[in-house]
């Protein structure tokens, strides 16, 4: 397990697998498994497979976790509490293999926010590449039909899945400001715990319009998964491999989500592919590759 933590791509080509797997779930049990109570009892689960790892260091880090609580709050509020509740929301109304897709557009979300914070200029292919990006996405929510803009008959999933790709922009952005010298399980639990916070009365307020989890098997170990491999083991290998690598580049893996979730979505959910998949995505990943092209060349 050791030798795997110094393979960062590895890493990340795995949490692309795992956050694929995530999608796929939380569209095949939409009807039993509400978002929000998704969302919650994943990460809940989750901290409980954390605590063993963090609490031997969390003893002696306690002073630095309280020291630098801003941006913890804020990682944990954007990667725990948001990005994965606004992707179940997504999938109650969109299918995977759209979601799988839409994410795809993160490494372009991550250039155009590390921009604004940080005040980074795009160059020029970074531009156009943004720019190509955007029109794929247009495809795809549109299904092929841009004058859908007109009307504004937006399905509300993709909705919802753009914004979850907006916020995990800005939580591989706010990597960065991670506390030095924190144990990276002693982040991840607070994190969590934060997120936890932040799904809590959210939570509630779904069980109080009447949507409860339906208990059986199916649900049982969908809920599992998500807290296990997309969850615990997800984030352990996505906060290392950006580490090694830094978050642009870190980004580009979340692309090779179209190609886990398409697969997983035709196998599990018997959803396929259209066209306009292949036309939205091959724009995107143009787009990724112009972006990134002075970062690889460089």
């Amino acid at each position: 397990m050791r030798r795997l933590f110094d393979l960062p791509y590895l890493l990340l080509t795995l949490t692309a697998l795992f956050w694929s797997g995530n999608m796929v779930i939380g569209r095949g049990v939409r009807a039993d498994v509400p978002p929000l109570g998704l969302a919650f009892w994943r990460w809940t689960l989750a901290l409980c497979l954390m605590l063993p790892f963090a609490w031997p260091h969390l003893r002696t880090q306690w002073p630095l976790v309280l020291r630098h609580w801003r941006p913890i709050v804020l990682l944990g509020a954007l990667g725990v509490g948001g990005y994965n509740t606004f992707a179940y929301l997504a999938l109650q109304y969109t299918t995977a293999i759209n979601a799988t897709m839409l994410n795809s557009l993160i490494p372009v979300a991550t250039l155009l926010l590390a921009g604004v914070l940080l005040g980074r200029r795009l160059h020029r292919l970074e531009v156009i590449g943004v720019v190509l990006s955007l029109i794929g996405v247009t495809v795809i929510v549109t299904h092929g039909h841009p004058a859908m803009l007109l009307g504004w008959q937006f399905n509300p999933g993709d909705f919802w899945m753009l914004v979850a790709v907006m916020v995990w922009g800005l939580y591989t952005v706010g990597l960065q400001w991670r506390p030095s010298g924190m144990h990276p399980m002693v982040m991840l639990a607070a994190m969590t715990v934060v997120g936890i916070a932040v799904l809590a009365p959210a939570w509630a307020w779904e069980l109080s319009q009447g949507r409860h989890i339906v208990v059986h098997t199916g649900s049982i170990m969908a809920i599992a998964y998500t807290a296990i491999f997309p969850g615990f083991l997800g984030y352990v290998f996505y906060n290392r491999g950006v580490a090694m690598v830094g978050p642009s580049r870190g980004a580009l893996f979340i692309h090779l989500m179209p190609v886990f979730g398409t697969i997983l979505s035709v196998i599990f959910l018997d959803e396929l592919p259209a066209l306009f998949h292949g036309v939205g995505i091959a724009l995107i990943l143009s787009g990724i590759w112009l972006t990134t092209r002075l970062k690889v060349e460089g």
